[in-house]
């Protein structure tokens, strides 16, 4: 879940992205691509030192990680690179400036972006043959490179950067309504075991829960994420400072751990350890994690909201010591952790268990469908079966028969005297047993790929169904 890099470089992890509740694996690579490719072109329009990002596994970490590789190459490119500010890099402006790149650059830009598509097309081709679709169709479901021209053209990095942008500004949004449906699943859970309790154990498992929920919410006071008393707490327990003798400019600089000059988000959710630990115990069963990463994500957009005036997802030192001016820095609101108020409403809850009760019913649907195909391919087999017994044994049939012709003929045939016969002619005989033999090889040839093609049908079968967006 995390992108490690080392030490003194301008980014040290991504956002415990596994924490997630039950993302979709497609919006998951898409969102963390994203991120790395917006973070590694701001740290280098810092003038930051390369990144070495682990392969995250994900579509397309090669070709981005080998586009930036290719692009450093390039002097012009890199000195407009470091030059850059964040709104040249998301408008697009510095794309055009791939134009004046060498000739020897574009060349191998080319080069990556052939084989990006030739990868795509080859990881698509089972869903070409399943979806009936054509490679064009199916490339524009990818919005990191213009599929229509096979070169590497400004367009291409424009895109790169674009997707980048995009799905960063969204990425939160997908969190929350990731963590609601991951609250409404353990909700419609908890009920649909309490259900199947009798009276009795219903009403003691009710008190148990409740019981919970109560020694949950009996925490020490949360400090309002970004107000004197929260960055006062870490300057005291964390860094193990006079708490007296606080001074934000210091604070600033203990805590910005890459020494870049800013406060990335990481660096902002690495200040509300001390706070989550006064609500969330991994050891309790009353305490959930994924509401602590949730909680951890709602207290660096409430730090985000109040100082990061430009939006650019980055703190500055100017930023953070005009945010210490406010009267809410010193007066802060009292901070309403998670268990205040619910992350979904009863409405909320009602469509989702419908939506829940849907994706059974076609799931079960699915099963009956492939569970009647199965039978079908049973009986079929046990047919096929007993006509290959029945094919094997006209063949033996016919072996014998050739076998004892061969052994009348050493002999001449011989009269009740002993005279001797004439003997009947037994070519016609002969070939009819050929022509006979070898149809019967070419029926049994056909139902072997007749079987063959029943049990391929079956294994597609189970496949797509497998692979159907509804199967969890």
């Amino acid at each position: 879940s995390c992108c490690i890099v080392p030490a003194g470089h301008s980014l040290t992890c991504l956002p415990p992205i596994a924490l997630i509740p039950s993302p979709s694996p497609h919006l998951l690579e898409q969102l963390l691509h994203s991120y790395c490719c917006l973070l590694i072109i701001l740290c280098h329009s810092r003038g930051s030192p390369p990144l070495f990002l682990q392969d995250t596994g994900l579509y397309y970490d090669r070709y981005l990680r080998e586009v930036i590789e290719v692009l450093e190459t390039d002097p012009h490119f890199r000195e407009k690179l470091q030059t850059a500010n964040t709104e040249d890099i998301k408008n697009g402006r510095l794309s055009k400036e791939l134009d004046l790149v060498s000739h020897h650059v574009r060349t191998r830009l080319d080069e990556l972006k052939r084989q990006e598509v030739s990868r795509l097309r080859m990881l698509l081709k089972a869903k070409l043959d399943t979806l009936q679709m054509d490679h064009a169709s199916l490339l524009k479901q990818f919005e990191h490179l213009d599929h229509h021209n096979q070169n590497f053209e400004a367009k291409d990095l424009e895109l790169l950067i674009s997707t980048a942008t995009k799905d960063l500004e969204n990425y939160d949004a997908e969190r929350h309504e990731e963590f609601k449906r991951y609250e409404m699943l353990k909700e419609h859970e908890r009920r649909e075991y309490l259900k199947g309790l009798d009276q009795e154990k219903r009403e003691k498992e009710e008190k148990r829960l409740q019981e919970l929920k109560e020694k949950h919410s009996q925490h020490p006071k949360v400090n309002a994420p970004g107000s004197v008393n929260q960055l006062r707490e870490v300057w005291e327990e964390t860094d193990g400072l006079d708490p007296q003798e606080f001074n934000p400019k210091t604070f600033f600089k203990l805590h910005d751990t890459n020494e870049d000059g800013v406060l990335d988000e990481q660096e902002l959710e690495a200040l509300f350890t001390k706070e989550l630990e006064k609500v969330y115990d991994p050891k309790n069963e009353e305490d959930d994690m994924m509401e602590m990463e949730e909680e951890r994500l709602r207290m660096r957009e409430h730090v985000m909201k109040n100082v990061d005036t430009n939006q650019d997802r980055l703190v500055s030192l100017e930023e953070f010591l005009k945010s210490t001016e406010k009267r809410e820095f010193n007066n802060p609101k009292e901070w309403e952790t998670l268990e205040t108020k619910p992350a979904y409403t009863e409405e909320e809850l009602q469509r989702f268990e419908v939506e829940l009760r849907d994706k059974e019913e076609e799931l079960k649907r699915r099963a009956e469908t492939l569970h009647q195909e199965q039978e079908l391919l049973k009986e079929r087999g046990k047919a096929l079966e007993a006509q290959k017994k029945e094919y094997q044994q006209a063949v033996l049939e016919m072996s014998q028969r050739q076998k004892d012709q061969q052994a009348a003929e050493v002999q001449p045939p011989a009269g009740p005297n002993g005279e001797l016969q004439f003997k009947p002619d037994t070519n016609k005989e002969e070939d009819k047993g050929k022509h006979l033999r070898e149809m019967i090889c070419a029926v049994m040839s056909s139902l072997v790929f007749f079987e063959y093609i029943l049990i391929m049908n079956l294994f597609s079968s189970r496949t797509r169904w497998a692979e159907s967006p509804s199967c969890t």
